[in-house]
């Protein structure tokens, strides 16, 4: 017997999803874990892996997911050699936290907060108070930084607890207002390049007894959005930081812990229309649509009053097969964005929330031509995108 020449579309089951390790293995827990064991007040060890030490470093590697060392153990042969050693040794990744993105994730880095507590659950939300999307990377418009995150930095608090902390990252950051709500506390060390980093990062992590220190590199992650993750270019950053973080290393005071971390994976998408859908360019999808935030594979679908169920019906319909799409309830239900939501973050969230599972996009042409034009991309639930390392070096 033939075959309807059109079916219903299998649904990607809710439950299917792969929800964060909030609480006990996120990037969220880390910060606190490392302060819990430095007895600064307020923190319990999240990550019961790790142990305590008295002056830790986080070296947090923008875009270099568990699955790109995994994959590249010719370009990366140190941070390679440490797999067996991440999360406290039992050869385990950490989640980043949804969406995957490098806002979100900085933000749960810094604060020790899920991002349904932080309140920056995306490359761009919606600001229930003027209705505008916010740009959470590049803070556009501007938002007044305390009152979109109110919530104290650990870095703050292990600061005001005797603990010596500094960040050492590039001077464009210091005065951002993401550093501010995400990573301000101690002292603030600008430097342009890479090894000098590595270097006052050692030396701020022996001028204390105990110690905290925090340093940043980006351009993996930049040279992956722009080239992919399959091109020289990326592999070439690939060995300049395998470099760097030999050269940390190797430079660690006595009593420390160094903990190799980033933000998110990254993934490749073709540049061709069955993997590339344009929200910009397909009516069906726009249809009751106010706005459209996040990013291509962590979407936040803003409707127009009224039209809520309408909207998650029909991107059910298109996208279903492909993307987990839930509604804002739904996601919350399913943990995506944390345990707790607060009230403050609730209408920041889309009234429906879309994360890829295949390799695939939503671009907007128009409104994010730049987003668009990316080879390399992350932001969901997968594994490339979800898991990063906690590869860990001790003196």
């Amino acid at each position: 017997m033939a075959q309807p020449a059109w079916q219903d579309p299998v649904l990607l089951p809710l439950d299917t999803a792969p929800v964060p390790e909030y609480g006990s293995g996120s990037l969220a827990d880390l910060l606190p874990t490392l302060v819990a064991g430095q007895e600064v007040p307020g923190f319990t060890a999240a990550i019961p892996e790790l142990t305590p030490a008295d002056r830790n470093c986080v070296f947090l590697i923008d875009g270099l997911g568990w699955e790109q060392i995994i994959a590249h153990p010719d370009e990366a042969p140190f941070l390679h050699s440490l797999l067996p050693t991440s999360r406290g040794g039992t050869g385990r990744p950490l989640t980043a936290g949804f969406p995957s993105t490098t806002a979100t994730s900085l933000a749960s880095v810094g604060t020790g907060l899920p991002p349904g507590e932080h309140g920056l659950p995306g490359y761009t939300a919606r600001n229930p108070e003027t209705g505008e999307l916010m740009n959470q990377l590049r803070w556009k418009p501007w938002t007044a930084p305390k009152v979109w995150q109110p919530y104290p930095t650990v870095f703050q608090l292990a600061d005001a607890a005797g603990v010596h902390t500094a960040q050492v990252s590039a001077p464009t950051f210091e005065q951002t207002p993401l550093t501010k709500v995400a990573l301000s506390g101690g002292s603030f060390l600008g430097r342009l390049s890479g090894e000098d980093r590595m270097d006052v990062a050692a030396q701020r992590l022996a001028a204390g007894d105990r110690s905290l220190v925090y340093t940043y590199y980006s351009e993996v992650d930049g040279k992956g959005h722009r080239f992919g993750t399959d091109s020289d270019a990326w592999r070439g950053q690939l060995m300049y930081v395998d470099g760097l973080a030999r050269r940390l290393a190797e430079q660690l005071p006595p009593r420390s812990a160094l903990y190799i971390t980033a933000d998110h994976g990254m993934i490749d998408i073709p540049f061709d229309e069955q993997s590339r859908i344009d929200f910009d360019e397909d009516w069906e999808l726009r249809a009751g649509v106010a706005l459209l935030g996040g990013e291509g594979r962590a979407r936040h679908v803003y409707a127009v009053p009224g039209a809520q169920a309408d909207v998650l019906a029909v991107w059910r319909e298109v996208l279903g097969e492909q993307f987990w799409v839930a509604s804002r309830d739904e996601a919350i239900a399913a943990g995506w964005f944390g345990p707790t939501i607060d009230e403050r973050v609730y209408g920041r969230i889309g009234d429906v929330v879309a994360a890829a599972h295949d390799d695939v996009i939503i671009t907007a042409s128009v409104n994010e031509p730049h987003e668009s034009a990316m080879a390399g991309v992350h932001g969901s639930l997968t594994p490339v995108e979800q898991l990063v390392p906690l590869l860990e070096v001790r003196s």
